[in-house]
């Protein structure tokens, strides 16, 4: 049986809600390495849209209301959402008198207060609600958000989306994504104030998006039933004439977060990475005496399933922390620099270089850069990455607004200039993120907003710099985290990335996935330096049955197994060190993905199946060998991951 956190004392942990005060349909914001959350109603300043502020995502502060009351003075401002653009934030939110609602959009040029509405009306609905920007890789803006359906065969609200031509005006031509289609969504079967009609509710858009499917968050029914809960959709074209294809009927297949007797009411809301950039966290409210209060916890996906541990009421791994948190952890520098402990500011004049070097040899690394004081006719901002004696290099021309991307030319071949989009504000802080995945490397600029640079290397990276040339930048908010997440979307992610294969089997990569066939043994190895880690992997079973089937995770230190994760498709029972610890959850189709992972770290190790966790125990702390492996049936695996804790 597990063994309870309340006293742990190495592995760091937080307990649901972690804003116990009321804090009604949360979403929270990251920018720059900090943590901004908004909520539904009135601050204690007299502004409306109450914000907090975290570095951790459990620990808040507040900090006031976002926006000031709007002239007319309407009683009802709910579901605040914002989003980061250029130098501006800008909040999308619904007001009203609950009858008639309307959305609108407010600017601010920082995310914690100072909100002017825009003085645009949104939406022509008489009742819209829940405004949800989503921006997809090519840069095109959509909004979702909730209205009603009165002809519909299931009355009551649903989600639509639009197109935005901007960040102030819709296209006009909103689609069905979720409308109700189940009894659990239902809101008030007599509903008085509409007439006594049957009413369904879903609402709470928020939207993901992961290997070419969008997948579609809500909420449904009422708070006070116990079907109440959160759900998911999926389509594989954001603007698909049909409605999106829903995951939960509320009889055979439940919402995955809902109403339990020690959590009543988990609903609204919005999705962050947590502060590795690793992890998904779902925002959430729940009732309890104090109203809507905010929790958080760990979401993830298996196959095309998302799934959340969650609603949790007792002690839980807090979010895992980057290796570098906000400030520059002593780089190499050359050139005048001045720091404090969230930016380095360089010098205007001449050449100034800060260098990280000793890289794992796979990472994650995001940054903010913007230029500080005014643009200069010959500066030059470059990201230059070194792998062995092969750079590839990112200059930027702040005055002519362009990009020069170069890579080795015993990779892609890639050498190119991208003019950068028109009001690209060079003042405003911009995020990069660096991906290296063994001889992978990826970089994005601004995330969907500008073009990525994808190459294969000739070998790992060794160190990656940012310098300046007769123009002052400031750096900030340097987050590292070793580790990689393989998706399969590459037809060399196994023989040429890193991967030590002992197998006795074919084995291929079609459609994002890893394919093995049956009948044989197999294994994927990847060395791991780091002692503490988390492991985790997308399994299905595909095939006939032939003897024994064993698959799962393996942790090594060299001479033996320290963790042994492990499913018996012929019995579905689930093994840890050999040792049967229970059953597979009796919805868990093995034919279809689901999730093993083990979090090792400070001497525990704790091995989860989905949202389950199934066993704690103590654990040597050393470093370590990751391994899939299988025997005795074809399997599908669709997604590896380790990220150093």
């Amino acid at each position: 049986m597990p063994s309870p956190l309340e006293n742990d004392r190495v592995l760091k942990t937080y307990l649901n809600p972690v804003y116990p005060k009321s804090f009604p349909d949360p979403f929270v914001l990251k920018f720059a390495g900090e943590y901004f959350g908004y909520c539904t109603g009135s601050a204690a300043d007299g502004n409306v849209f109450g914000v907090l502020r975290s570095e951790d995502l459990v620990t808040w502060k507040e900090s006031g209301g976002a926006m000031a009351p709007l002239a007319d003075s309407p009683p009802y401002y709910w579901a605040p959402e914002v989003v980061y653009h250029n130098g501006k934030f800008y909040l999308y939110y619904s007001v009203g008198n609950e009858a008639l609602m309307e959305l609108r959009v407010a600017v601010s040029t920082r995310p914690d207060g100072g909100f002017v509405d825009s003085g645009r009306r949104l939406t022509k609905e008489d009742f819209a609600i829940d405004a949800h920007v989503f921006v997809d890789d090519d840069g095109s803006k959509y909004l979702f958000y909730a209205t009603d359906f009165l002809d519909h065969s299931y009355i009551g609200t649903g989600t639509v989306v639009d197109k935005m031509v901007d960040w102030f005006t819709l296209e006009g031509n909103p689609r069905p994504v979720t409308r109700a289609k189940y009894d659990w969504q239902v809101y008030d079967p007599n509903r008085i104030e509409k007439g006594g009609v049957r009413w369904h509710t879903v609402e709470g858009p928020a939207v993901l998006k992961r290997k070419g499917i969008y997948y579609e968050m809500f909420s449904g029914g009422n708070w006070q039933n116990t079907t109440y809960g959160v759900s998911f959709a999926v389509s594989n074209r954001i603007e698909s004439p049909d409605e999106w294809l829903q995951f939960s009927d509320g009889e055979n297949v439940l919402p995955i977060l809902r109403t339990i007797p020690e959590v009543v009411g988990p609903g609204h809301n919005s999705i962050v990475r947590g502060p590795n950039n690793r992890e998904l966290f779902c925002v959430y409210h729940r009732w309890t005496d104090e109203g809507r209060v905010m929790a958080i916890d760990r979401m993830d996906f298996a196959g095309d399933r998302l799934f959340l541990i969650g609603a949790t009421h007792a002690p839980q791994p807090a979010p895992f922390r980057a290796s570098i948190p906000k400030a520059l952890s002593n780089p190499a520098t050359k050139g005048d620099w001045t720091s404090d402990n969230q930016s380095a500011l360089s010098a205007s004049n001449g050449k100034c270089e800060m260098e990280f070097a000793s890289l794992p040899e796979s990472f994650l690394c995001e940054f903010t850069l913007q230029c500080a004081g005014p643009l200069t006719d010959n500066g030059s901002v470059e990201i230059r990455l070194l792998a062995g004696a092969d750079p590839v290099a990112l200059t930027f021309h702040p005055i002519a607004n362009v990009m020069r991307i170069e890579v080795p030319e015993d990779s892609t071949g890639l050498t190119s200039i991208c003019k950068l989009p028109e009001g690209f504000d060079w003042t405003a802080p911009h995020l990069l993120r660096v991906e290296a995945d063994f001889r992978r490397l990826k970089i994005t600029l601004d995330e969907a907003s500008l073009p990525e640079v994808k190459t294969s290397l000739a070998s790992p990276l060794e160190s990656f710099s940012i310098s300046s040339e007769n123009q002052s930048i400031r750096v900030g908010a340097v987050q590292l985290t070793g580790g990689f997440e393989e998706l399969f979307e590459e037809a060399n992610a196994i023989a040429e990335n890193g991967w030590e294969v002992i197998s006795d089997v074919g084995y291929r990569i079609e459609d994002g996935e890893l394919l093995l066939d049956s009948a044989g043994e197999f294994q994927a190895r990847r060395h791991w330096p780091d002692a503490s880690c988390e492991f985790a992997a997308n399994f299905r079973v595909m095939g006939a049955l032939e003897g024994t089937c064993e698959y799962g995770l393996l942790i090594e230190d060299g001479e033996s197994a320290l963790v042994r994760l492990s499913v018996d498709w012929g019995t579905s029972r689930i093994r840890i060190n050999g040792e049967s610890v229970r059953v597979a959850p009796g919805n868990a189709v093995l034919e279809k993905y689901h999730q093993l992972r083990i979090i090792k770290t400070g001497g525990r190790a704790l091995c989860y199946f989905d949202d389950a966790l199934l066993h704690d125990f103590p654990v040597e702390d050393t470093q370590t060998h990751c391994s899939v492996f299988c025997g005795g049936t074809g399997l599908g695996i669709e997604m590896v991951r380790i990220t150093t804790l």
